[in-house]
């Protein structure tokens, strides 16, 4: 049962992208929006953390595929985020039905609150201004009017839709603009983004909206029936897995896959559009996190262990060794455990196409790092043959993997640090550092930490087969 609470607001953070064009530190299961990129925290926690600044807050939403589901709950429990609840899309459906289904948990929980949309991956550095920038746009959502933020154009640039701004509008209380939106325009070409600088009249397309979350279901429901039909049935067969909240597949699956854009802003007639100068980059490419890096005096940014003489306007990163660069200018070089990057700046938005070429090719370096992230910690891989594998092991305190099952390896753990309960068939035992164990194959087992700081250890498998997917799952605490 809703209880009626006016002028509150939740924000809706959308974190279901993959990031391709940040290959090879974003991957699909470990994508932009938990990289740790401008500072110590990810940009999702930076996003996070920016909402603790509004005031009249219920809750905050975070719409995310299941794949990434722990580690957008770990992420947030981190930096002891304030009531995150994580909406789960058992498909990707684009952004029109994502805002649906959190308008209507809202509706469900909240009435009359107005939602504030935002991506996870987004870097704002002037948060004083966007604080203002939101105060108007939370005042025209609550005159009913459907608020997109516009970000005042720095250059010509031909990677962004624009949108073209009308005629002022009153809001009440306001001393910031907002305007009645005259267009939406899809990228343009370099001709057309340069006329759009000098009309000045054009800003970028951010992607960040508020509205009142009645307010978008009803429009969702006049100019995108269908959308809205399934997702209200996705809805209403929801069900709840540990602390998520699961869409219903079939149902959410039966959706048109649209934008909020297309679906709802560009026929409505109350869209408003706000400009925003506040620092922002939609860290897209390596380009824009180039442009949004201190640099130092030759223009370039260091990330790592990095080395350079006579090189200008370089991003490079070295996330496992040393990277040494001499005489080179404009380049982008990122190097990862399993992967090295180089590519001009000017044509970083291509390096999506490597990752279609290793998709096609069915190559890992696509999908996962070597350091691969669960609920209960975290493995890397650190050496690989035909017939066996090492692995180094985080379990974090109070962690359980499940207990399972492989039918073609053995295992043997050697524990370097803290303390782990090991299950083996009917045994239940501790070990302790330098301590070990052999797990056979064919044998029930199962690791925890039950101490206070993380476990670490070393696993050698040796064997036929060593696949992620040589798992049989008899008990899982994480719903798997």
């Amino acid at each position: 049962m809703s209880q009626s609470a006016p002028n509150l607001a939740v924000p809706v953070i959308l974190s279901g992208g993959s990031g391709t064009r940040l290959w090879p530190m974003s991957r699909q299961l470990y994508p932009k929006q938990f990289i740790p990129l401008t500072g110590d925290l990810s940009l999702f926690q930076a996003t996070l953390r920016r909402l603790e600044r509004i005031d009249n807050v219920a809750f905050t939403l975070v719409v995310c595929n299941n794949e990434h589901r722990f580690m957008a709950a770990e992420q947030a429990r981190a930096i002891d985020a304030r009531d995150v609840r994580l909406m789960l899309e058992p498909v990707g459906r684009n952004t029109a039905p994502a805002i649906a289904a959190a308008a209507l948990e809202i509706c469900a929980q909240v009435e009359d609150a107005v939602m504030l949309v935002l991506p996870a991956d987004h870097i704002i550095r002037d948060t004083a201004s966007f604080d203002v920038a939101l105060k108007t746009a939370r005042r025209a959502a609550a005159e009913g009017h459907l608020v997109t933020f516009g970000i005042v154009p720095e250059r010509a640039e031909t990677g962004y839709g624009y949108i073209q701004r009308g005629s002022v509008l009153n809001i009440e209380g306001c001393t910031e603009p907002a305007y009645a939106v005259d267009a939406f325009r899809e990228k343009p070409d370099q001709a057309t983004a340069e006329s759009y600088l000098a009309a000045g009249d054009y800003l970028w397309n951010s992607g960040m909206f508020c509205f009142a979350a009645r307010r978008y279901l009803d429009e969702l429901k006049t100019h995108a029936p269908r959308i809205f039909a399934a997702c209200v049935k996705a809805h209403e067969t929801r069900a709840r897995d540990l602390d998520f909240i699961r869409l219903d597949r079939s149902a959410f699956e039966a959706s048109p896959s649209d934008s909020v854009d297309y679906a709802v802003m560009e026929r409505t007639s109350d869209a408003v559009v706000i400009p925003l100068k506040a620092g922002w980059s939609d860290v897209g490419s390596w380009h824009s996190l180039w442009e949004a890096q201190p640099h130092d005096a030759s223009g370039n940014v260091e990330v790592g262990d990095v080395l350079t003489e006579d090189c200008a306007g370089c991003y490079i990163n070295a996330g496992h060794r040393l990277v040494s660069a001499v005489g080179i200018k404009d380049q982008i070089i990122i190097e990862t455990a399993d992967a090295v990057l180089v590519v001009p700046r000017a044509r970083a938005q291509d390096t999506k196409h490597i990752v279609e070429q290793l998709k096609v090719r069915g190559r890992e370096e696509a999908i996962t790092h070597r350091k691969v992230y669960r609920p209960w910690g975290d493995y890397e891989c650190i050496d690989l043959s035909s017939r066996f594998q090492v692995k180094r092991i985080t379990v974090n305190p109070g962690g359980t993997l499940s207990l399972q099952m492989h039918h073609h390896r053995a295992e043997h753990w050697v524990v370097v640090t803290g303390t782990a309960r090991v299950t083996r068939g009917d045994e239940v035992f501790l070990l302790s550092e330098n301590e070990s164990t052999f797990i056979p194959t064919g044998t029930r087992h199962r690791l925890e930490n039950p101490g206070k700081i993380p476990l670490k250890l070393i696993e050698v498998q040796s064997g036929s087969y060593l696949g992620e997917d040589d798992i049989v799952r008899f008990e899982d605490n994480y719903g798997r």
